[in-house]
């Protein structure tokens, strides 16, 4: 199985910040944030790993090289000077990532999920007819109406009961039947998936944090750094 970590975006809330630094170069307690995914898939055995760029790319190019610092080897995938939406940037990168199932990782997201746990369930998931399963979280403060529901492992329209996308999936190229090159968000195509009933999900609850503000930030650099002295 291959993975990509998206790595495009500008990293608005992050500013100044990533007005100098990729968002997911900004290090958490010396460490870049993408390098704890990439160390990750690399002890899940995931060694095939696509990185989208278009913000500062160069700077991630040079910073991660081919990848074999960290276990895997990357194929980047740059989408040019405008960024092309979660959609748009990962079908850009399909060509590197098909045919079967991937796994896909927000780069600017600090987790301890189990990539190797979640990879392990595609097979099912194929014999469902599954697009995609998503990693839920409980809502975070910044963001607390959520994006879905679950109904048992199905992800849902719902109003109330609802959980936050954690950004982080297993997804299959059919997701993207009938895409064209260019920019464009997720969503439409998992309320496609949604509707068909071929959209999973499970909540996880373990560590997750959307670095998203440098309040944010800092507070998860003071809370992993004191975890290791």
């Amino acid at each position: 199985m291959k993975a990509i970590v998206l790595a495009a975006g500008r990293g608005e809330r992050l500013r100044p910040i990533t007005d100098s630094i990729p968002k997911p170069l900004v290090p958490v307690a010396g460490k870049p944030l993408i390098v704890y995914h990439l160390e990750k898939l690399a002890r899940a055995g995931i060694r095939d790993v696509v990185v989208n760029l278009s913000w500062l790319p160069d700077k991630l190019r040079a910073a991660l090289r081919d990848g074999s610092d960290y276990g895997v080897r990357i194929t980047y995938s740059d989408e040019g000077p405008v960024a092309l939406e979660t959609g748009g940037g990962i079908f850009n990168a399909i060509q590197h990532l098909g045919p079967g199932p991937f796994l896909v990782v927000n780069g600017d997201t600090f987790t301890d999920i189990d990539f190797a746990a979640l990879a392990a369930g595609a097979d099912a998931d194929a014999r469902a007819g599954a697009l995609a399963r998503l990693v839920l979280v409980p809502n975070p403060t910044q963001h607390p109406r959520g994006d879905f529901g679950l109904d048992g492992d199905r992800v849902v329209e719902r109003e109330s009961e609802r959980f936050t996308y954690s950004g982080i999936g297993l997804y299959w190229p059919e997701l993207f039947e009938g895409s064209k090159p260019g920019k464009f968000p997720l969503l439409p195509l998992f309320k496609r998936a949604m509707a068909a009933g071929r959209l999973r999900g499970q909540l996880f609850t373990g560590e997750w944090n959307d670095v998203g503000t440098p309040q944010r930030l800092a507070e998860l650099d003071e809370r992993v750094g004191a975890s290791r002295r």
